[in-house]
């Protein structure tokens, strides 16, 4: 009878008690999956506005902050636009042709020696630039503040004249500048095109809105 009790009672032992809760592995190893992937998107989440924060952001640019353009793949005889305080700049690589033309320009356009301050004083020259092959111009009439046309091509093929040199024309009111960005003698424009403030961090490689002795 002993031995009977005892056995009944170690078959019991060994089975699961009823009254403790039953594991469920497979939500649990569900729970820490989901509890991960959360981890890891707010991690992904924390270090997105660090990573954002090193660029400027639009409302810095509009505001004014530095811009950097690489130049190494304009073409000469190629212009680009870029945008700087909510303005077009025009970067135009010229061609040893286009700096003869600037030339050329002098007895044609009212400010041929950049008297008024439309320049930087480094690029208060002939050129109105810091290297001669490029030219870096805010793309806006002195006028009415119209964005002029890029008319590059002398001749009758720029629908400009055979006697036109290259350079820009405001349609609005017929505006003319030179290669320079010097108004033509007679214009409406009563000043040359505006030159940004810039400076060459390498040879491909101009920062605009930002001055520094030297450049």
């Amino acid at each position: 009878m002993d031995d009977d009790t005892n056995l009944a009672s170690s078959d019991l032992s060994d089975q699961p008690n009823s009254d403790q809760p039953k594991v469920d592995k497979s939500r649990r190893r569900t729970l820490i999956g989901v509890t991960g992937a959360v981890g890891a998107v707010a991690g992904i989440g924390a270090a997105t506005p660090f990573v954002m924060s090193m660029f400027p952001s639009e409302r810095a640019r509009a505001a004014g902050a530095p811009l950097e353009v690489d130049i190494g793949n304009i073409e000469p005889g190629m212009m680009i636009t870029e945008e700087w305080r909510g303005k077009p700049v025009w970067i135009l690589h010229r061609t040893a042709e286009m700096i003869e033309a600037v030339r050329e320009s002098d007895g044609k356009v009212a400010d041929p020696d950049s008297r008024l301050p439309m320049q930087p004083e480094y690029a208060k020259n002939e050129l109105r630039s810091i290297k001669p092959d490029y030219l870096v111009l805010v793309g806006i009439c002195t006028h009415l503040g119209c964005s002029p046309s890029q008319k590059l091509e002398a001749g009758e093929a720029s629908g400009l004249g055979a006697e036109w040199l290259g350079g820009f024309f405001c349609p609005c009111h017929g505006s003319r500048f030179d290669l320079a960005g010097r108004v033509y003698k007679g214009a409406p424009a009563p000043a040359n095109l505006d030159v940004p403030p810039h400076t060459y961090l390498s040879e491909t490689r101009v920062l605009i809105g930002e001055d520094r002795k030297g450049a």
